[in-house]
């Protein structure tokens, strides 16, 4: 028989037409939302109680793009330009990455998104089985995939190929059901055109969505010009990604037609932020994409590039950073801003079943403390939230119903050990 709990005094966050605040209940059952509302629920006699009295649920967090062994690299290489980054720092230092290090870093991030209200991640890497069993040992969802380089000679490209595809095959699924695999070719300017559509016939062999690095420099856009005639919007049309369902990470660069392109084929993007503004790699056109009708959703990148998991600071970032641009305040507002954190991360990674509290989803929600200063008076909460709260707030974080963080303190892993391996592990890099 499946655990029945009742969390009453609440101030929950919904996403309903009408409101976005309820006070009252959320029962829960076994893994799912049966209830939630200002009554109390028929059935609930019988249920545990929790008492949510000076807290505030919301849906957990969804970061929709990232590579989270990357922590391992946190601060080795700043303030540089992107190509010059990943040729000097970052790919000298991966290709030295062993599987235990990809352990230890994906621990390091996982403890970071848990603590901080993440509770479902996006991870494209290498040695994605050490990444799937961080995910199951810790109880977050994930969507994961082997991320492919292809500037490599044919026979190591099958290889990597295979892998990416035995991952997919060993995974989906896994966990409970909290783990979910696509298929992901690194980007369109390091797969060759006949190499990237092997991945798009895995995707369709496997009936598995698709994920991608696309446009996030200019100088990306103008060398897919270059090499292929086309920027890179219709170079994936073309190559048939989006036959399949498809999500973008950064496409900062993108013009109007490239975005009725996207909104057409129902390709969703994932907006990193933070990793953008630091690489200088622009803004993405989100009020425009999202006007179209576009999925947009939110991921920090690698803590390498951020350099932080942080998903509300990403949030306040989203509906700052447009703002200022635009020169419009209304560009994205708070709630909508939530939304891309939330509900549209869950679409972006065709999850169905979390991102949001309703009745019938996944049990996969979060707790701030809102007894402190910055939560007062209590004028509008979803705004407190993206304007005001920080991951600190964070005080509880559950995932398919189970507890995985009370009181700040996570339970399902020892975090001094993981800090102690971390740092052993850079160590050991560094010293190869």
């Amino acid at each position: 028989m499946s655990r029945k709990w009742l969390i009453k005094n609440g101030t929950f966050v919904v996403f309903e037409q009408d409101r976005s605040i309820v006070q009252g209940y959320m029962l829960v059952e076994g893994d799912t939302i049966s209830y939630i509302g200002e009554q109390l629920p028929e059935g609930a006699e019988d249920a545990e109680t929790f008492d949510g009295k000076g807290l505030l649920f919301m849906p957990g967090l969804i970061n929709t793009h990232g590579h989270a062994a990357m922590s391992l690299l946190r601060g080795y290489g700043d303030d540089m330009v992107l190509q010059t980054w990943l040729q000097e720092k970052m790919w000298p230092m991966e290709a030295k990455f062993t599987a235990g290090d990809v352990y230890a870093g994906t621990a390091l991030s996982v403890l970071e998104m848990l603590k901080g209200g993440t509770t479902t991640f996006l991870d494209m890497y290498d040695h994605m089985d050490e990444v799937a069993k961080v995910v199951q040992q810790s109880g977050i969802r994930a969507v994961l995939m082997r991320g492919v380089i292809g500037l490599c000679p044919p026979d190591v490209q099958q290889q990597k190929l295979n892998e990416a595809i035995a991952f997919a095959k060993n995974w989906h699924g896994q966990a409970d059901g909290r783990i979910t695999a696509m298929i992901s070719p690194h980007g369109p300017y390091t797969c060759p055109p006949e190499f990237f559509e092997k991945f798009v016939q895995a995707a369709n062999d496997l009936d598995l969505p698709m994920h991608t690095h696309m446009s996030e420099t200019r100088a990306e856009v103008e060398q897919n010009v270059n090499d292929y005639g086309v920027r890179p919007v219709q170079h994936l049309l073309n190559l048939g990604m989006f036959s399949r369902p498809s999500l973008l990470a950064h496409a900062v660069h993108l013009t109007d037609e490239e975005i009725d392109i996207l909104a057409a084929h129902n390709v969703a993007v994932s907006h990193n932020p933070g990793s953008n503004l630091k690489l200088a790699s622009g803004v993405a056109r989100v009020p425009a994409l999202l006007g179209k009708g576009v999925v947009v959703s939110l991921g920090t990148d690698g803590a390498a590039s951020n350099n932080n998991l942080d998903m509300l600071e990403e949030v306040r970032l989203a509906a700052l950073i447009h703002k200022g641009v635009s020169g419009d305040p209304t560009a994205v507002p708070a709630l909508e801003a939530l939304k891309m954190g939330t509900e549209y991360g869950a679409k972006s990674v065709f999850l169905a079943n979390t991102g949001k509290l309703a009745a019938g989803m996944k049990a996969d929600f979060i707790a701030l403390n809102t007894e402190q200063a910055h939560f007062l008076p209590k004028t509008d909460y979803v705004s407190h939230v993206v304007y005001s709260a920080g991951s600190k707030d964070v005080e509880h974080v559950w995932v398919n119903g189970e507890q995985l963080v009370k009181h700040g303190a996570c339970l399902t892993l020892d975090e001094e050990r993981i800090r102690r391996e971390a740092q052993e592990a850079f160590e050991g890099l560094l010293a190869r």
